[in-house]
């Protein structure tokens, strides 16, 4: 399950929330740690927020991965996604117009075709390379080489997106959920796809 929430409360109302107290000096990245956390309390009321830890490869993981959960944040949303059966990956982006500046680190010419220096549909492409990324957990990761956009489809609305992930044994094709709205576009994979914004 996956739900996006929009930071309009104090500091205060996520620690009461969460019992936790980050020692984090910055106070907008200290209430995104506690919002991500409380999101996460949010969608499985027993998800123990006290065992999460950061593994070799920097991918947050709680004891025995009773949930496979990711946490994104561009203020002032935060998005997570809760999978109690595989991995999981997710990524939210507030609109960058000059994301059209960096296009080429992260999309090959054939791709950047697709998406027509369009500011919003750059954004997306961004966010579902990334949430792929948070998905495999792994560093040493090439956005154009090892996770080139193998079909898109931009319709009514619909933002259909497929990546071709080319670092397990055998390559396979990933399908990432996608939502763009006035604010931000938000892409997400995992075994179980539901979304609730708040």
């Amino acid at each position: 399950m996956a739900a996006i929430w929009k930071v309009e409360e104090p500091e205060a109302f996520f620690k009461e929330a969460t019992g936790l107290d980050p020692d984090i000096k910055n106070e907008r990245r200290r209430i995104e740690h506690l919002a991500g956390r409380y999101l996460l309390q949010h969608l499985e009321e027993d998800f123990p927020l006290h065992t999460i830890a950061k593994d070799e490869h920097d991918k947050p993981r709680i004891d025995k991965n009773k949930y496979f959960f990711s946490i994104s944040h561009s203020w002032p949303y935060i998005a997570v996604v809760v999978d109690p059966f595989g991995e999981a990956g997710i990524d939210i982006q507030t609109w960058h117009p000059r994301i059209g500046d960096i296009k080429h680190k992260f999309l090959s010419a054939e791709e950047q075709e697709l998406f027509k220096d369009d500011p919003k549909l750059l954004t997306l492409a961004w966010s579902a390379k990334e949430a792929v990324y948070k998905w495999n957990g792994r560093r040493g990761v090439d956005f154009i080489e090892h996770l080139p956009i193998s079909y898109f489809d931009n319709k009514e609305g619909y933002y259909g997106l497929t990546i071709y992930f080319k670092l397990s044994p055998v390559p396979k094709m990933i399908f990432v959920e996608n939502i763009m709205t006035a604010d931000f576009a938000c892409a997400y994979v995992s075994k179980a796809q539901d979304w609730a914004i708040y």
